[in-house]
Formats: structure tokens, C-alpha cells, sequence
């Protein structure tokens, strides 16, 4: 990257002008020189010409011809952990734990979110829902993967190879604190009782820290309704992380593809806030290698025809997700004909997604391409004109979103493919805080995507997987359930020991 040079700061400013954009250095001759380096630091990691590429996609998306043709995905394509023959599961599972044998699944973990609406300025992944052991996402998450590389070591001709690098993808708010948080050092953003609590557990929850990456997704310009870039201050542009959409940009700048290329040729992708997700599933993993396909995606069954999800399906020949909001009544409630208890479209999108090695590899310039969703918002800014910061009342500009489905489209159906997985067992997603409590601890409405469902959608898990042993559970659980360690099971295996035992614990 070019050095802060007089040089280097006028190449860098003859291009923002050219960009049309050459008021964000307004103030750059007043401020400080420490002021003026971050300036043209953060300046330099942004391409005005490509912002306004995706601004125009944004505002002018490619018009579709005719009517759009939405029908589910091709049986070719599909598979479902619900109906599927036990010996096809169980193939999957085999290739998947021997592609991890063998060293060639990597994991991506898209966690960019603070807890914000649940109450915490800490990454999501930091957040404990208040299990008896008090793990967070992240630790809960990292044991998994401890857990699979076990499995898959005991299976492995070479044990030493079934390492799973585990690439976390952070925003610039929570880069710094998830790298603290995994180091075991203090987090400004935790109570002293939260921060004692970790601290007695090991760094990188017992991983090796050189098969943990954590690396930062991009950012693009706050923009004004008329396409200027805007100030927050006199020495900043503002700025929003780029979505989910901005891991198939970051992958390429911040060397993870580099990283992943002598070894890896399959990756796992999902979100922090699901406390469920199994992380580098071998079922999935098998799945979609066995059909050598360039994306698989993971969906659960929609529970009903009102549920606003996402739904995967194809749209006028190619894989697409389908928004809500995009699909007429008559569509949502419409029946399959082949299982008319059931709904046509039922595919929900749950942002957990295979990928190839060499389709990531491959897509090049096309990550520019990926068009980008227009969010307008109240932007506080700095007033160039008037010299002034602004805290507007309504909205006063836009912020750019890329999908990270969005994408699908430019496969071929043959290049896709979707696994149906049960809800119970793999997605509670970490949305919303805690309703608020009546007097005698009740909620006062039912909790929804919380931490208490995220709490008792674990330990209901691991409640059937005991008895599914033979195990009573006689515990006094609050949420009658039982808390069992990734450590200790990865899906439900390795419970026989339990058989005809009253576990009076409160986690295993």
C-alpha cells in the first residue's frame, strides 16, 4: 500500500476528484498530522469509482424480463435430514469426516454484529445466554470444532491432518474485542463479573491459536440522496460495514484465500448468533462434495405460511433466495402437490452455506458485481458547507448492503444444491433480548429469538439426546432440560455410557 507522502496525498485526492468526491479532503489541510494520516489511511482502503458502481447497481438494479417464475428447487438438487434413507445420511457423514481427515474443510464464521439489541456493547459472539456454564457463543462454537476434529482424528490415516482453520470475519467495532475476548485479556465492553468469569477458562478455548484466523470485513461511504460521500467528522468519512455479502471481498483482501489455498477445498459458512449451528457438519460437508456442487445452503421447514423468512427456491431457471415481502399470498399459502400436507414453498433461508474452495477462488472481479441493497437512514454528519456536525430527524442518506446470497443467481441449478435440516436440531437464531418480567419472573409476552430460547433450544437438545441413550434426567433444570458440552457430544454421539443412569447434573 502506498506510503503518506505529499505525493501519495495528492495522487490520492486527484482520484476522489476525479470520483466527483473531492470534498472529503475539505478540511484536510487543518487537522493535525496524526488526524491527517488516518485520514488518508481510511481514504485509501475505499475505491470511489467502484462505490459508485455499486451505487448505480443499487439504485438502477438489471431489469428482469417478463414475469418472474418462482418454483421450488429440482428434486436433483434437494435432500432432507427428515425423510432422507439413514444409509444416505450416514454416507455424507463418512465423506464429510474424512474430507476433515484429510485436512480440506476450513470454517468462516460471519460474525460482524454487536449485542447491541440484546443489551451488550460486546460482539454477539461474546454473549452468554445463560447456561449453566456460562459459555458464550464463541467458546460453545470453538468446542464444536474441538469435538469434530476429534472424530475425525480417530478415523484419519494421518490423525496430525484433521485440523479445521476456523476464519472469523469481524466488522471494524468488533475486531478489536473478539481478538481480546479469544486472548482471555479484560473487555471493556463486559461487567467485572463477566470478565472474572472468562478469564478462568484457556485462550482461544483451547484451540490453536495459529488455526484461528480474525479478520475484518470491508466498509463503504455513508452516501447522500444526491451520491456525495459523507463526513462524521472533519477528519472522517462515515462509514458502514458492508454486509454479510462484503466475505467474498474481504476473503480475497485480507489473505484468507491465500491462507485456505495449499490445503482447502471445502468451506463452511454461518452466522454467530445461531447457538445451534453445527460447525464444519460433517453431513453437509459430505453432501455437497458427493454432488460437487459450487454452493450448498442449509434451510429449515417454514413453520407456516406467515413466517417472514427468506426462502430458497429457483426464479426463472437459476437458485435464488426470495424475500418475504417479494411473494404474493397466494404463492406463500399454495400446497406441494406431491405432499399436500405441506407447504410448496417451505425452504427458509438460515445463512449457512458450503462452498467450494475453488468457486470462492474463482470469482475474482465478481465480488465487485454483487449488487449492493439501499438502506436510507438518519446519518449523522459534518456539514461541509456550513462547517457545522449535523444529528439529522429524518432521513438523509443512504448506506450500501450487499447479501451474501445474492450470489446464487449466477450458478447453474446443477452448481447448487440444498440440504433440509430439522429447526430443533440445528437453528435458533440470537436476535432480541429477554421481553420484560412481571413480578413473579414470568415474561410479560413470549420470548422470541432470545437468549432464553437460544438457552432452552440447548438444553431441550440435549435432554433428547440423553434419553435417546437410555438416560433419566431428574436435574431441577428452570427450563427442565440439560446442558451437554460440545466437549462431550457433537450430535448426539458418544452417550452410551449414560444408558440406564439418572443424571441429576445440570450440564455433562
Amino acid at each position: 500500500m502506498p506510503g503518506f507522502t505529499s505525493a501519495e496525498v495528492q495522487n490520492l485526492k486527484n482520484l476522489y476528484e476525479k470520483a466527483g468526491q473531492g470534498h472529503v479532503f475539505t478540511y484536510y489541510d487543518s487537522l493535525g498530522e496524526p488526524e491527517q494520516k488516518a485520514l488518508f489511511e481510511q481514504l485509501q482502503k475505499i475505491d470511489p469509482a467502484r462505490v459508485h458502481k455499486l451505487r448505480d447497481l443499487a439504485l438502477n438494479p438489471p431489469k428482469e424480463e417478463g414475469q418472474a417464475v418462482v418454483e421450488p428447487l429440482p428434486d436433483s438438487a434437494t435432500a432432507s435430514i427428515i425423510d432422507s434413507k439413514p444409509e444416505d445420511i450416514q454416507r455424507w457423514y463418512d465423506l464429510g469426516l474424512e474430507l476433515i481427515g484429510k485436512g480440506e474443510v476450513a470454517v468462516v464464521l460471519l460474525a460482524g454484529g454487536q449485542g447491541t439489541r440484546l443489551g451488550s456493547k460486546a460482539p454477539k459472539g461474546c454473549f452468554d445466554i445463560k447456561l449453566p456454564s456460562h459459555k458464550s457463543l464463541f467458546q460453545i462454537q470453538a468446542e464444536r470444532i474441538l469435538k469434530i476434529q476429534e472424530l475425525a482424528a480417530k478415523k484419519a490415516a494421518d490423525p496430525s491432518k484433521a485440523v479445521i482453520p476456523w476464519f472469523i470475519m469481524t466488522s471494524g467495532p468488533t475486531r478489536g474485542p473478539t481478538e481480546k475476548f479469544f486472548k482471555k485479556e479484560k473487555l471493556d465492553e463486559l461487567s467485572e463479573e463477566e470478565n472474572a468469569s472468562r478469564a478462568k477458562g484457556v485462550p482461544f478455548f483451547g484451540l490453536d491459536p495459529k488455526n484461528v484466523t480474525i479478520f475484518e470485513q470491508g466498509v463503504l461511504p455513508c452516501i447522500t440522496n444526491d451520491g456525495k460521500f459523507m463526513l462524521s467528522s472533519k477528519g472522517k468519512l462515515a462509514v458502514a460495514p458492508d454486509g454479510n455479502g462484503g466475505l467474498y471481498k474481504a476473503l480475497q483482501d485480507e489473505g484468507v484465500l491465500e491462507k485456505m489455498r495449499p490445503n482447502i477445498k471445502h468451506i463452511h459458512a454461518y452466522c454467530v448468533d445461531n447457538c445451534l449451528a453445527k460447525v464444519a457438519d460433517p453431513v453437509f460437508i459430505g453432501f455437497a462434495a458427493e454432488k460437487k456442487v459450487k454452493i450448498a445452503t442449509k434451510v429449515v421447514r417454514k413453520r407456516d405460511a406467515k413466517e417472514s423468512v427468506g426462502l430458497i427456491l429457483q426464479k426463472n431457471g437459476k437458485p435464488d433466495v426470495v424475500e418475504y415481502s417479494e411473494i404474493d399470498d397466494a404463492t406463500r399459502q399454495a400446497t406441494d402437490p406431491k405432499q399436500p400436507d405441506l407447504l410448496k414453498f417451505r425452504a427458509a433461508n438460515i445463512v449457512n452455506h458450503y462452498y467450494s474452495f475453488e468457486y470462492l477462488d474463482g470469482m475474482g472481479d465478481a465480488v465487485n458485481s454483487l449488487p449492493p441493497h439501499v438502506a436510507k437512514k438518519k446519518i449523522p454528519f459534518f456539514d461541509t458547507e456550513k462547517g457545522e456536525a449535523v444529528n439529522p430527524t429524518s432521513p438523509n442518506g443512504i448506506k450500501l448492503e450487499q447479501f451474501v446470497f445474492d450470489n446464487f443467481k449466477w450458478l447453474n441449478l446443477n452448481e447448487f444444491a440444498c440440504l433440509e435440516v430439522k429447526r430443533e436440531e440445528e437453528f435458533s437464531p440470537l436476535k432480541n433480548a429477554d421481553p420484560a418480567q412481571k413480578a413473579d419472573g414470568s415474561f410479560e409476552k413470549q420470548p422470541e429469538d432470545s437468549p432464553t430460547t437460544s438457552r432452552r433450544h440447548i438444553k431441550e437438545q440435549g435432554l433428547r439426546w440423553v434419553e435417546a441413550a437410555g438416560a433419566t434426567v431428574k436435574n431441577g433444570d428452570v427450563d427442565k432440560g440439560l446442558e451437554v458440552s460440545p466437549l462431550t457430544s457433537y450430535g448426539g454421539e458418544g452417550l452410551e455410557s449414560f444408558k440406564g443412569q439418572t443424571i441429576d447434573k445440570l450440564s455433562i
